[in-house]
């Protein structure tokens, strides 16, 4: 395996800095950006952004409910792992095994078995219409990048600790993640040879254990979106920055299809269908490296997708539609005691604490570096809370950096937020649903307020 500095990439796209604001408005300069993607041992990625840009929140007052579903206020409730720390396989993940899904009396196998129809999602957000005078409900997105239990067992962690706070999240599934390494040439990547892949194959066992994890997660309310399959990423010439729409559909029509036929390509014969039609539940992802979402969209818009989540970077604001599709960027949050903002993903704080080539730094800052990385995210979401209320949108990859720091940095605002007054803690797909149901010019006059302007909302939606 090579090694990690020559994995990644780290071009510096544009690199200015300016202090933020101090008047804690949370007004948006023009937004300069420097931005370095990084292709890590693990085939993880994220974009690294510092920007200038404002801080700080305003405001307060009263919160109003968003709807039904599982999303509710409560205690919550303590668990979790220490950071760094590994766990046992979960219960039954030695086969994976599941009962036959039972739904609604409509179930019905499709294809070779590896999914069905059950009926709808169970646990689903309720979306009301905001009422005039009504403050919008603090909504948070977390998300997580490929979605493969392996040995960490993150993805299991994670399931339960968004089922313990009245939570849903939003898992993006590499497709060839339920594609065994012996049956690797049925995976035809755009601009590569069959076979290629920037990221490894799984094996059989942690092929059990993603779809059973899948299954909970889809049960739970989570979402399974998609991260697509081979994560390639500049600076190779057949990155997915460079494919075509019709790179991109081939893609996603791979994508799809290991999921449609883990059955045959596996073997397994001992595990239940999945619970859902992947045809229908997938609506939306995440490209590899946040690069090609030029070409991709398009490729979205013809399958009836509702949103992507590739775009590198914007200010914490209330999403617009790009070419007809939702556009749910990575966010600028303020990192704690600094003048500049990180984008809301793991690997950012990570660039900026050890370093972007640097997964296992000092053991001795990690306690600081997880502090950091909380506060940052609480930034974010402390500005929008008692601000705009835009939607805060929290990327992550199931990883071990530094530790573990980052991920028991984001279990810990998890518990945080998520059982607060008036936040909705949702998937990309429940956000889509909302927003779809919101009057557009409501949406067009909270697009306009800055991240921590809080007007008076007993008259600012009022017609």
């Amino acid at each position: 395996m090579r090694s990690l500095r020559q994995r990644i990439w780290q071009p510096i796209l544009q690199r200015i800095r300016q202090p933020m604001t101090a008047s804690g408005t949370g007004a948006r300069p023009r937004l300069r950006l420097y931005v370095l993607c990084g292709l890590l041992c693990a085939g993880l990625l994220g974009a690294i952004a510092a920007v200038s840009g404002a801080a700080g929140s305003s405001g307060g007052g009263d919160d109003s409910a968003a709807g039904g579903g599982r999303h509710g206020t409560g205690p919550a409730p303590s668990g979790g792992t220490a950071a760094g720390g590994r766990r046992p396989a979960p219960e039954g993940a030695a086969r994976a095994t599941a009962p036959t899904p039972t739904g609604d009396g409509r179930n019905k196998v499709i294809g070779d078995g590896s999914t069905s129809y059950t009926g709808p999602q169970p646990h689903q957000l309720k979306p009301q219409k905001l009422k005039p005078g009504e403050r919008p409900p603090q909504f948070v997105v977390f998300s997580w990048d490929g979605a493969l239990e392996n040995d960490d067992h993150l993805f299991s962690r994670f399931r339960e600790v968004a089922k313990r706070n009245n939570a849903h999240m939003t898992f993006f599934l590499s497709g060839m993640y339920l594609l065994p390494k012996a049956k690797r040439t049925l995976y035809h990547p755009p601009m590569h040879s069959p076979g290629s892949a920037a990221i490894d194959f799984p094996t059989d066992r942690h092929i059990r254990w993603t779809l059973q994890q899948l299954r909970l997660a889809w049960e739970d309310g989570d979402e399974i979106g998609t991260h697509f399959n081979g994560h390639f990423c500049a600076p190779d010439p057949g990155g997915g920055g460079n494919w075509t729409t019709e790179d991109w559909l081939s893609e996603i029509a791979q994508a799809k299809s290991f999921v449609r036929d883990w059955r045959t390509n596996t073997g397994f014969t001992d595990i239940a269908p999945l619970p859902f039609d992947y045809d229908q539940e997938l609506v939306g992802g995440r490209a590899p490296c946040l690069e090609g979402q030029k070409n991709l969209l398009p490729a979205e818009k013809s399958l009836g997708w509702r949103y992507d989540a590739s775009s590198p970077g914007d200010f914490q604001q209330w999403p617009a539609k790009k070419d007809g599709v939702w556009d749910f960027p990575l966010e600028l949050v303020p990192y704690p005691g600094k003048d500049f903002q990180v984008l809301s993903m793991d690997f950012n704080f990570l660039y900026h604490q050890s370093g972007g080539d640097v997964t296992q730094g000092d053991p001795a800052k990690y306690g600081q570096w997880e502090q950091l990385t909380r506060e940052g995210y609480l930034n974010g979401f402390e500005r929008a809370y008692h601000g705009s209320r835009a939607p805060l949108f929290i990327g992550n990859h199931f990883e071990t950096w530094n530790g573990g720091i980052y991920m028991q940095a984001v279990e810990d605002v998890v518990k945080d937020v998520c059982t607060r007054p008036g936040v909705r803690c949702v998937s990309f797909k429940e956000l889509c649903d909302w927003l779809d149901a919101q009057d557009p010019a409501v949406l067009a006059a909270l697009r306009g307020l800055d991240p921590g302007e809080s007007p008076d909302w007993s008259t600012f939606l009022r017609k």
